[in-house]
């Protein structure tokens, strides 16, 4: 990650990451990425009029002034680092005036003309999502109409692989949710780094953390509550980087435990100190309602009735914000995607504009001419239309 993304800018972020995992209900499997919809909310909060403005600014933790900068500066680290890719787009109808303020302000990306043909702009939303997160989300997260007036998203994408890789292994648990009779994918790895496995005191209770690192530019912490601590706070606990973190040769020296670890002696060749983690593959998608957590997102009042002068002076209110998400762990490495879009709608009517409009809905003729010289090089008349959809013509 670059060493000029602010630590303030960093730390709002992880503040929206830990309040969204903190309210996850029951224990199944999901994923989701503060990150990714952190710099679509800033910008939105720069753009947006009270009382969105000040709704917005508020859950992301910066002022609303300026938010814009740290979001470029966000997605613009995410982008420079190893292994990483960090995208925004915005796209417009043709008919909508777009604002100054946000040509100047905001991030440099895809700004794209929006059709009114629900196929054709979704399947350009479409190939963006996959192309900005290497087809790991194949589709956007929200659904385009005729009368859409505008899109923004942002693409978040994580890839690496394992150093030291882990091998393969059948896996069986004797308790618990996972205990059964057929094995389970299991993962094992032995290495020398005692560094990477810490435990820490938090609000949810002990966490252990294990930390695997990439090739590139970023690691995966696994972490692990005790068995009946609520999985939402556990993942809040590690976010905030609760309590002091006991490192991995003092837990060996004393002879001191967490969740899932334990202090043995195995057999070996080599008796240096030494870590084997076990854990199992996994692949995770997941796709969030950001408006059902409207409070969370700052985004009561501009789903009402928000009104964003930055973008638009046509008023314009949040319709849809959603965001797909995915993540996969296996031997060799790690790869996770999140793409984050909010689609607008018209706040209110904007004005009417004179329109010429013409239908050729009856038999009528046509005229082809040469252009500079009026030369007719064809005529004729279409009595009946062709039925729908259209035969194959001569070609």
């Amino acid at each position: 990650m670059s060493a000029g993304l602010e630590q303030g800018t960093v730390a709002a972020a992880n503040r929206l990451t830990a309040g969204w995992v903190e309210r996850l209900a029951g224990t199944g499997s999901t994923v989701l990425s503060g990150a990714g919809a952190w710099p679509l909310l800033a910008l939105l909060a720069a753009a947006a009029a009270d009382p969105a403005r000040a709704e917005l600014a508020a859950a992301v933790g910066v002022p609303a002034e300026g938010a814009e900068a740290r979001a470029r500066e966000l997605l613009a680290a995410v982008a420079a680092a190893e292994g990483m890719d960090g995208a925004f787009g915005v796209w417009t109808r043709a008919d909508l005036p777009v604002a100054d303020w946000w040509r100047q302000h905001a991030p440099s990306g895809v700004h794209g003309t929006l059709t009114g043909d629900p196929a054709t702009d979704q399947g350009v939303l479409d190939a963006w999502a996959a192309g900005h997160t290497r087809g790991l989300i194949p589709r956007m997260p929200v659904a385009v109409g005729p009368d859409t007036p505008a899109v923004l998203a942002t693409a978040l994408t994580a890839v690496t692989t394992w150093p030291e890789p882990f091998r393969d292994t059948p896996l069986r648990s004797d308790e618990g949710p996972w205990s059964r009779p057929a094995p389970i994918a299991g993962l094992v790895r032995t290495d020398r780094d005692l560094g990477a496995v810490t435990v820490a005191r938090t609000s949810a209770g002990p966490v252990t953390r294990y930390a695997v690192a990439g090739a590139g530019d970023f690691d995966v912490h696994l972490v692990l509550g005790e068995p009946g601590a609520r999985p939402g706070a556990i993942l809040a606990a590690a976010v905030r980087g609760e309590g002091t973190p006991v490192p991995g040769a003092e837990l060996l020296a004393n002879g001191a435990g967490g969740p899932g670890l334990r202090v043995t002696e195995e057999s070996s060749f080599d008796t240096r100190p030494r870590v084997r983690a076990t854990t199992v593959r996994f692949t995770v998608a997941a796709e969030h309602d950001l408006l059902a957590r409207a409070d969370l997102f700052g985004l009561a009042a501009a789903a009402r009735e928000g009104a964003f002068p930055g973008l638009s002076p046509v008023p314009l209110r949040i319709g849809a914000a959603r965001q797909a998400a995915m993540a996969t762990f296996t031997a060799e490495g790690f790869k996770a995607a999140a793409v984050t879009a909010a689609m607008m709608l018209v706040g209110m009517p904007s004005g009417t504009a004179p329109t010429l409009a013409v239908t050729f809905d009856r038999p009528f003729g046509f005229v082809v001419t040469h252009r500079r010289s009026g030369l007719v090089l064809f005529a004729g008349w279409v009595a009946e239309p062709e039925p729908y959809p259209p035969d194959t013509g001569p070609w």
